[in-house]
């Protein structure tokens, strides 16, 4: 038998509408595949796609995945499994007095106006909610020993009740976690169950609420998620495959299947997250690291920040209103892609999302049964979108259809014409985008003015150049694979692990050796981790960093120290005030600064693909391949305009605006007063007028 070559490396992200797969070979050629994805079953997503990239190259699926060197998957199983409500049944062991304190939450709302909308249900039902006898007090040290009978005493409650998944979090046990593991010994012992997580493993941070409510989450998620990724792997590697996937975690980073089993809620942000490897390509093609990435996809819209290349990670996440502490991607979402639905309320207000038509039936114009007018076939009525087949021949874009849902839904309720109900549903949607880009920029104290703006998603390109004007940003970078960004950024992910400890010490006078004493075991958790990864040392990249505050301040502010430098209390708090003056525009020079914990992040880095040059264009003027009827903006209306096909494009071309270009899996619309240009990786660049 022909052994396996080290020939390919693919990236699969399964999104709400579309499954993506990019595959890139050894001769770095990249190859991009669409195909809808297929909510009942994810994994079918993922083998139409395999098959379709096979049937691209010429070989069979078996020889693909025989010669795949690397396979990275973005899994939305887990977010799905919240946001549907479909996770498992959990038993919750809390310490003796919390038995409510993960109903309780912390007493405030994001919005502190809106006193009637309800909190998402509990995941683990009082019955369910065990409490324990045992205590340790605010030094970690035992004031009450753990009462081995009321374990025991819940785990006959598990049974009784079908329990599939179990949770353990007890009072104070990030100082000390000597009880959270008795329990999980006796737990496994004494419950016919084999899900038993405890919150010193998930996350071992100061906040009982965040605490219990991520360790609940974990367990909640776990037979689904794990479940499903380990048939997915296994089937892989019965067809072929020789190394096991790696799935992309919510800070960014990947980790191999075998330790995903024991923290399945670092799999929330699976697919978006993957969007930090793509800036980070993209930004060497721009030639900038200061960049904002506006992901646009069928159902949702994702924003991220790199600032002097560097994504911030931050210890909150909150899903389907569920808070959690697990190091995530400081990623911003709204309801806002190519499939949002629209409509008009009860106040005869034009609405836009969040709701999404998802992959099946879909917007009204593919011809699946949706009934509710979209973003999708506003831009279609525009002529922003032809109409005709669309993404490789996968689906057909039906404009007449999409002209009876608008007329439907939106313009006879209004009172305007379908082609006005159309141009309202594109302003509202690019509204809703730019307050999301603001978001995540000025609100944390950036000024977009000096960032690119990166515009992806297969929905992105046709909104980039008008949220950048909005914005003031001088440029627009639109990705040739824009369509696939997440995918793409798969390929360039390194795996990474967090470690972290709390550590309650004022800055002043911590003594340095103390800290280099936990960071160097924390450094070296993580270089243990990544060896057993299978990397070598040589491929180990070990960061530091500190949370850091005021005394008297709620809030903690991270910090990335300098290398793996000794520990220096001054330059600690020069960087920390650097963060802070940007984020609250104010620092306490005579301030007295506490540590509250220190962290390590350790990567295992993957060799890199890059970016592969495009031939040169034979001149300035590129051939059009057609002209049609679009509407531009407020002031222009319709004009006739011209339309470039995407792979007529190569470095060195110029189009004037207004036009489009057609590409594979994405529409690019450049405004009136716009110029793009093909830079020399054969990508898109949007020169904006200046404000």
């Amino acid at each position: 038998m022909e052994e396996p070559r080290d020939r390919y490396r693919i990236g699969v992200d399964i999104g709400g509408t579309f499954t993506d797969l990019v595959l890139a070979d050894v001769d770095r050629r990249v190859h991009a595949v669409k195909v809808p994805s297929v909510p009942s079953d994810p994994a079918e997503g993922v083998f139409d796609a395999l098959r379709k990239a096979a049937d691209t190259l010429g070989v069979a699926l078996e020889s693909l995945l025989r010669d795949c060197a690397l396979f990275v998957h973005g899994a939305t199983i887990a977010t799905n499994t919240v946001l549907e409500g479909k996770g498992a049944r959990v038993g919750l062991l809390t310490t003796e007095g919390f038995r409510d304190s993960l109903e309780i939450r912390r007493g405030y709302r994001a919005n502190p106006f809106d006193h009637r909308t309800p909190y998402p249900p509990v995941l683990v039902p009082r019955s369910l909610r065990r409490p324990v006898a045992g205590r340790f007090d605010r030094e970690g040290n035992e004031t009450r020993e753990l009462s081995i009978d009321d374990v025991r005493a819940a785990a006959k409650v598990f049974d009784g009740a079908d329990v599939e998944s179990a949770a353990i979090c007890l009072f104070n046990s990030f100082l000390n976690p000597a009880h959270e593991k008795r329990a999980e010994a006796i737990l496994r012992e004494s419950w016919d169950g084999d899900r038993v997580y405890a919150s010193v493993d998930i996350a071992p941070t100061i906040g009982e609420y965040e605490r219990t409510s991520t360790t609940v989450m974990n367990a909640y998620v776990a037979p689904r998620t794990v479940g499903y990724l380990r048939r997915l792997d296994e089937r892989l590697r019965g067809l072929g495959l020789p190394r096991g996937i790696l799935l992309v975690q919510n800070n960014g980073g990947a980790v191999p299947m075998a330790r995903v089993a024991d923290k399945p809620a670092t799999l929330l942000l699976s697919g978006p997250a993957a969007g930090v490897g793509a800036l980070r390509l993209y930004g060497q093609a721009a030639g900038t690291d200061d960049l904002i990435s506006m992901e646009v996809g069928g159902t949702s819209c994702d924003v991220i920040l790199m600032s002097a290349g560097t994504v911030d990670v931050s210890e909150s996440l909150e899903i389907g209103g569920y808070d959690l502490s697990l190091p995530s991607v400081d990623i911003f979402t709204v309801g806002a892609g190519g499939g949002t639905v629209a409509g008009v309320d009860s106040g005869g207000m034009l609405y836009a999302g969040p709701e999404g038509a998802g992959a099946n039936p879909g917007p009204a114009c593919y011809g699946l049964g949706g009934a509710e007018p979209t973003v999708t076939d506003a831009q279609l009525v525009l002529g922003r979108l032809r109409p005709g087949v669309y993404a490789d021949d996968s689906m057909n874009l039906d404009e007449a259809a999409a002209r009876k849902a608008l007329a439907e839904r939106v313009a006879a309720p209004l009172g305007v014409s379908v082609e006005e109900a159309a141009t309202g549903i594109v302003r509202l949607v690019e509204q809703n985008l730019l307050q999301a880009v603001q978001e995540i920029s000025s609100e944390r104290g950036h000024d977009p003015r000096r960032f690119t703006l990166v515009a992806t998603g297969g929905a992105g390109p046709m909104h980039g150049a008008s949220v950048g004007r909005s914005l003031g940003c001088p440029e627009v970078y639109v990705p040739r694979l824009s369509g696939v960004f997440c995918a793409l950024g798969m390929l360039h992910t390194d795996v990474r692990h967090d470690f972290m400890r709390v550590f309650l010490e004022p800055l002043e006078t911590v003594g340095a050796q103390a800290v280099e004493q936990e960071f160097m075991a924390l450094s070296d958790r993580g270089r243990r981790a990544l060896r057993d990864d299978g990397f070598a040392d040589d491929r180990v990249c070990v960061l530091r960093e500190i949370d850091l505050r005021y005394v008297g301040q709620q809030y903690d502010v991270r910090v990335r120290l300098d290398g793996s430098e000794t520990f220096s209390a001054a330059r600690a708090r020069e960087l920390f005030e650097l963060r802070h003056q940007r984020l609250y525009g104010h620092i306490q020079p005579e301030g007295l600064v506490r540590i509250s914990a220190l962290r390590v992040v350790a990567e295992g880095l993957l060799p890199e693909i890059g970016i592969p040059g495009a031939a040169a264009g034979g001149g300035a003027s590129p051939p059009p391949s057609g002209r049609r009827r679009v509407w531009i903006d407020e002031a222009r209306g319709w004009r006739e305009i011209t339309v470039y096909a995407g792979s007529d494009l190569a470095p060195g071309h110029r189009v004037a605006g207004p036009a489009m270009v057609e590409e594979a899996t994405t529409t690019v619309f450049v405004g009136a007063d716009d110029a793009l240009e093909v830079d020399g990786t054969g990508n898109f660049l949007i020169h904006l007028p200046a404000a």
